[in-house]
């Protein structure tokens, strides 16, 4: 698959953290310039907490940036697994903790009784994002979209009109929200946060040709209006 991409090899995980928040804080700081606020999107998981905590400390006007999650698990922020709880410990602290914080996780019973009000939720910070921070899991999902997830299909329509999609992976015992494809791909700044060698495998996987629906991030590859940022480190 030929895509269009920056790719990014740092020698280790902190240094790549470091390189990670320092181009997106100089990339929120122009956007806040531009246009008096920024957009930033971030996923969850233990790869990007160093990430956090680096960009965290920026002197940018966070009071001026606006963070969400490209995917919840449809738990309260006190559950360990909860993105927002991760979010919050490492990233809404020192300076970052003036930004503010929209919530995938409204409460309701299901993550599909809440598709409305989250699609509302994005709708206010205004699209595209100014900068989308994404992952990889070995199976090549990236936000929640899974293969084989029964809502695959749906959260990927790029004609759906629908910027937020409940959504449940085949072998994960809690429901999502997820942000979908139309939602993800026109964002201004895509990053792709990477570490390990089985990963660089996964991307390399990733980068031939085959279904999208077998490792989903290719759906982020060929629909993306921007180039994607490859940040790898071993």
């Amino acid at each position: 698959m030929a895509i269009n991409m920056e790719f990014h090899e740092l020698t280790d995980p902190a240094e790549l953290a470091g390189k990670l928040a320092a181009r997106v804080a100089a990339l929120l700081s122009d956007a806040v310039k531009d246009k008096g606020r920024a957009t930033l999107v971030v996923s969850g998981g233990s790869t990007p907490v160093p990430f956090f905590i680096s960009l965290a400390a920026k002197n940018i006007d966070w009071a001026r940036v606006i963070i969400t999650l490209a995917d919840e698990r449809w738990l309260p922020p006190s559950d360990p697994d909860s993105n927002e709880g991760l979010v919050k410990r490492h990233l809404l602290v020192k300076r970052a903790a003036a930004a503010h914080f929209i919530k995938l996780y409204t409460g309701a019973g299901s993550a599909v009784e809440a598709e409305q009000e989250c699609d509302a939720r994005i709708a206010a910070m205004g699209l595209p994002f100014d900068v989308l921070v994404l992952g990889m899991g070995n199976d090549g999902h990236t936000a929640s979209l899974f293969p084989g997830a029964a809502n695959l299909a749906a959260a990927v329509n790029m004609e759906s009109g629908k910027l937020c999609m409940a959504i449940t992976p085949p072998a994960a015992s809690h429901e999502r929200m997820t942000l979908t494809l139309p939602a993800l791909v026109q964002a201004k700044n895509i990053f792709l946060h990477l570490t390990g060698p089985e990963k660089k495998q996964i991307l390399d996987k990733a980068l031939e040709s085959g279904p999208c629906e077998d490792m989903p991030v290719r759906y982020i590859f060929s629909r993306m209006k921007q180039p994607i940022k490859v940040y790898w480190s071993p």
